[in-house]
């Protein structure tokens, strides 16, 4: 089953290309890599899939279901984290979080508290007190508290130290043994290798090439300039 269809999905700012014709399934129990450099269109795709803003045409559906028409109903099982956050400066973090979850009519003190151990969060403290690193740890508490069954990440790890990327790394893989699908966009290729089972590259608003890991690791090859003050036999470099 697929959880994510995406059909020639474009979205145009004017006569500015945002994607064209971008398409790729994600399958249930999938985490499926996005990468493409900044700018790409890796935000554009995922803002569009979240009906945070409407396509030019195409079309997609999340669970088998329409994304523009079934917006509400969908994200109740969807935990999104933007590649920046935003957040009511005055409010401690627990009171943030409680109020996220109020949303999905579910008490998840307990889940906060499970994943603010994890990944080291004060809830005590005040949104305006944290550093970057901090605030995207309260969003990435944020988007797992109500164990969605499918997770989609912007550009996640922006602003986490090695060790606590790492820890976010187990804390997915563990998410996703429980039965959760991840989209998870990067610029940074090793990430995506080192979590994902299939990866879609985008690159100027378009899909390069949709790929297994495995397929993707076997026709990684790398380029060495040499340079000497010999002459070398051209046939040294048949083969």
């Amino acid at each position: 089953m697929n959880v994510i269809e995406i059909k020639n999905l474009t979205k145009l700012y004017g006569k500015a290309r945002g994607i064209e014709d971008v398409s790729f399934n994600v399958k249930e129990g999938e985490i499926f890599g996005f990468i493409g450099p900044n700018g790409a269109g890796k935000s554009t795709t995922i803002r569009t899939l979240l009906s945070l803003i409407y396509p030019t045409s195409g079309s997609a559906t999340i669970f088998g279901k329409d994304i523009i028409t079934a917006a509400p109903e969908i994200k109740k099982d969807i935990g999104y984290l933007p590649s920046e956050v935003f957040y009511y400066d005055n409010m401690k973090v627990m009171d943030l979080l409680k109020y996220s979850a109020s949303f999905y009519k579910k008490d998840c003190t307990k889940r906060i508290k499970e994943l603010a151990d994890i990944m080291e969060l004060d809830l005590t403290k005040k949104i305006d007190d944290l550093s970057l690193g901090n605030k995207k740890k309260v969003g990435i508490v944020q988007g797992l508290l109500h164990e969605p069954k499918l997770i989609i990440l912007d550009e996640p790890t922006s602003g986490l130290d090695p060790l606590m990327q790492q820890k976010f790394f187990d804390l997915l893989e563990k998410e996703n043994k429980k039965g959760a699908t991840i989209l998870f966009s990067s610029h940074i290729l090793s990430e995506v290798q080192r979590l994902c089972d299939k990866v879609a590259i985008i690159k100027d608003g378009r899909i390069v090439t949709v790929e297994k890991i495995s397929t993707l690791k076997e026709n990684t090859y790398k380029k060495f300039k040499i340079e000497t003050n010999s002459v070398i036999d051209k046939n040294l470099f048949n083969y």
